[in-house]
């Protein structure tokens, strides 16, 4: 297969949308990204500019502001924050790409998605992560063995558009993982999302930089993470990736140590509590809403923290 055959449309232009645009473009694929207000016209006069090395870069990317129907692109990259998910998907609604493939968090299943645009959702997680800063993109690639992006089909099987999409992935280099139940997947990358990011907001403030330090944060996400861990498990749900089971066997005092030295990092301390101040604690509230719905579904209650 070429991959000069493949359209790619990325719909949102924020850290995910414009790290898989740049790794697509450099590996020749044929990529348009869709952008709104200042982000759209930032990218068009200046490029999509990123930091390497110390130093910022430029590299040309095709952008719009507006999708019509009939622009028909061999997949679509949804990759926008889970609270605004059902938006995205609506303005795809009537779009006739066969292929929509949602990078988004998701902590209930799936079918809100698949009632509005069907069959043509496949279920992704980006796997990795970084930061826009005057509209700069600080991109923060991670080895295989850390993370890597997860897509599948939600019943399991390996489909032609999921081996189109694998050799799309390893041409741009980007470590991937076919996985068997997107929907354990990402309620367990959710649960552990909700756990690790929500206890840096306390009594509706984002938590200053020394008290997110001590052993009483660190133990917040103990606590929660195993009652979370323990109750998807009841509603049936595969914890995935299975060494997570692990936790719900580790002592609490060496949890409690992972999670402190985790906490007094500088990714914490520089990316994570101004991004969530800024952008995620929307995310992290409809995660954890619709979390509580799903157990709830499944007759399942569980300590929310």
């Amino acid at each position: 297969m070429s991959n000069k055959q493949d359209r790619i449309l990325i719909f949102g232009a924020g850290v995910i949308g414009s790290m898989y645009a740049m790794k697509l473009i450099e590996a020749g694929f044929d990529v348009t990204l869709f952008a709104r207000a200042n982000r759209y016209d930032s990218l068009r006069e200046n490029g999509l500019r990123y930091k390497e090395k110390g130093t910022v870069r430029s590299i040309k990317v095709n952008v719009i502001d507006t999708l019509e129907n009939d622009d028909v692109y061999d997949f679509i990259f949804v990759t926008v924050r889970y609270d605004r998910s059902e938006s995205a998907l609506l303005t795809l609604k009537d779009h006739q790409s066969k292929n929509i493939v949602t990078m988004i968090s998701n902590s209930m299943g799936f079918t809100s998605w698949l009632d509005i645009v069907g069959d043509r959702l496949l279920p992704a997680f980006p796997g990795f992560g970084g930061q826009i800063k005057d509209g700069v993109l600080h991109a923060r690639f991670l080895p295989k063995n850390i993370a890597a992006a997860a897509f599948g089909e939600i019943n399991g099987l390996v489909t032609e558009r999921i081996e189109k999409l694998a050799i799309i992935f390893k041409t741009a280099k980007l470590p991937y993982d076919i996985k068997k139940d997107m929907q354990a997947y990402l309620i367990t990358h959710a649960v552990s999302d909700i756990a690790m990011l929500s206890v840096l907001q306390s009594e509706n403030k984002i938590m200053d930089q020394e008290t997110v330090k001590t052993r009483n944060a660190a133990r917040q996400i103990t606590v929660i993470l195993k009652a979370h861990l323990e109750a998807i498990q009841k509603a049936g749900v595969s914890i995935d990736p299975p060494m997570l089971k692990m936790v719900l066997k580790f002592p609490n005092l060496l949890l409690d140590l992972f999670f402190m030295t985790w906490l007094r990092t500088k990714m914490v301390r520089d990316m994570m509590l101004p991004d969530y101040a800024n952008h995620a604690n929307n995310e992290m509230v409809q995660l954890r809403n619709d979390l509580i719905k799903f157990l709830s579904q499944n007759r399942i209650k569980s300590e929310m923290g």
